[in-house]
């Protein structure tokens, strides 16, 4: 079957979830390589990635499409789920005979309701589901597919049992040569990278049990799966001869740098071939590893402190500590590694004290940029089924009508206006410090390229942080209104 795999458009900025680490708007626009979608994409030769949001592609261009395809394979995410359900429905009027998967975390959590609310789905693939669309593409019907669920011809849904997770990472196709195939390279775009890059993973699964990490819970599982070190450097040296202008690869893995031992046969084999690359980390990754990854080409890693409250990090079991990562950033900094440091607020616990310790924390690790999140209960995760058992779910939304993320959670002394604040106070105290804004400026002055790059982003999170104070406003508004009425 002509196979058609889908990151379809929805919100201005909007990433979405199939590869997006964090799937809603961002602050500043950035965009992530669809890598899931192209493993299957790689085993069938006559099929084509449409990664719409970085591209550009407007949904009437999408919906166009369904008159050249078979099968369409629709990564979607919670808050683009409905969105994407319209999309597939009108490709399904412009082509009754297209048959529509969907893949992708909410499917995975509830499929049954997924089909209820969507009979333009046919099938949904839970969890990995790079063999199951291949097979079902060349033949097999849909009974005979793990991890499948679908709707019977008399109404009643039928879900298969899932299947075994692919153990021989080294089977599947390269990711890249389906970006080379399918993609423009130079629009994906992450301000923290050095752009264009290359995202590829050398890892499936995360052994960590954080509670609120939506992907091992929901899609690529706890059990830690690595591609062989040759296939890794094999790929590696393909990217950087075919992508003339590449500035950086990025290893998106869960957690690059999981186990000692494997990282650092890894970049030994890294230094041989002359590229600068960047990953996730852990803050338990110690000096050796740090000093193999740095001297192998390492620049920059994108580190989730989450929380410099200790009691935080215990609630949402990280698996670290507060002095694991300073220690750890101190030894970073001390190799000339680069952090990007990911901040949430909004945690199981939170409180104004907490948020308070954050703050601070950050301040002190002084990490060269950061992000901070409100804390979003994905439903599949411990996170939701906890915030559920305590009735601290406020919205069903989690997010505007643009994407833009809203605080769907409310803890005892916390309401959502101040959550949102918080927000806005952290990057506020954080990156109006001399010595953080120094380096902004430093880089604006002697590099033309970033000079560029940052009035852009300087822009969208003016306007952003404008309706973020509006909607603090609100909340306040609506708070003394309601405490009026009751006096």
């Amino acid at each position: 079957m002509r196979t058609l795999f889908l990151n379809p458009p929805s919100f201005e900025g909007f990433d979405g979830g199939a590869s997006s680490r964090w799937p809603a708007s961002r602050e500043i626009e950035s965009y992530w390589y669809p890598v899931w979608l192209c493993y299957p994409a790689g085993m069938l030769p006559d099929s084509k990635v449409v990664d719409a949001p970085p591209h550009g592609i407007s949904i009437e261009q999408t919906v166009e499409m369904a008159k050249e395809f078979e099968l369409l394979v629709l990564f979607t995410s919670t808050p683009g789920f409905h969105v994407d359900v319209h999309m597939a429905e009108m490709m399904k009027d412009i082509n009754p005979k297209l048959k529509v998967a969907f893949v992708g975390p909410p499917v995975t959590v509830e499929p049954e309701k997924s089909l209820r609310i969507a009979p333009a789905i046919d099938f949904i693939v839970r969890k990995e589901f790079d063999h199951a669309i291949v097979d079902y593409a060349n033949g097999k019907p849909l009974e005979e597919i793990p991890s499948v669920s679908f709707r019977r011809p008399d109404g009643s849904f039928m879900h298969n049992p899932d299947g075994p997770v692919i153990e021989n990472l080294d089977a599947l196709p390269w990711a890249s040569k389906v970006y080379k195939r399918d993609l423009d390279f130079r629009r994906y775009n992450v301000p923290f990278l050095h752009n264009p890059y290359v995202a590829i993973y050398t890892s499936r699964g995360c052994p960590a049990q954080c509670t609120f990490c939506l992907w091992p819970q929901t899609h690529s599982g706890h059990r830690w799966r690595l591609r062989s070190v040759e296939d890794v450097v094999n790929e590696v040296k393909w990217v950087k001869e075919n992508f003339p202008g590449l500035k950086e690869i990025f290893f998106d893995d869960d957690t690059f740098n999981y186990q000692k031992a494997r990282t650092i046969a890894l970049c030994n084999e890294l230094g041989k071939v002359g590229v600068t690359w960047s990953c996730t980390s852990r803050v338990t990754t110690d000096f050796d590893t740090l000093k193999a990854m740095k001297d192998a080409g390492g620049r920059l890693m994108i580190v989730g402190y989450e929380s410099g409250d200790q009691q935080i990090l215990k609630n949402i079991k990280k698996g670290a500590t507060i002095d694991m990562a300073r220690r750890f950033t101190a030894n970073a900094h001390k190799l000339g590694l680069t952090i990007h440091a990911d901040f949430i607020v909004g945690l199981p616990g939170e409180t104004r004290e907490s948020i308070r310790n954050t703050i601070n924390f950050a301040k002190e690790l002084d990490c060269e940029t950061i992000q901070v999140s409100l804390a979003h209960p994905y439903p599949g995760t411990e996170f939701f089924d906890y915030v559920k058992k305590n009735n601290l779910i406020t919205l069903d939304a989690m997010t505007d009508e643009k994407g833009h993320q809203l605080p769907n959670i409310i803890y005892p002394g916390l309401d959502r206006g101040e959550l949102v604040d918080s927000v806005e106070r952290f990057y506020s105290e954080y990156y109006f410090r001399p010595k953080a804004a120094w380096r902004i400026v430093k880089k604006s002055i002697f590099d033309s390229t970033e000079r560029k790059r940052l009035y852009k982003e300087a822009r969208e999170y003016m306007a952003l942080r404008s309706k973020r104070k509006q909607f603090v406003k609100d909340q306040k508004d609506q708070k003394e209104a309601s405490l009026a009425g009751v006096k």
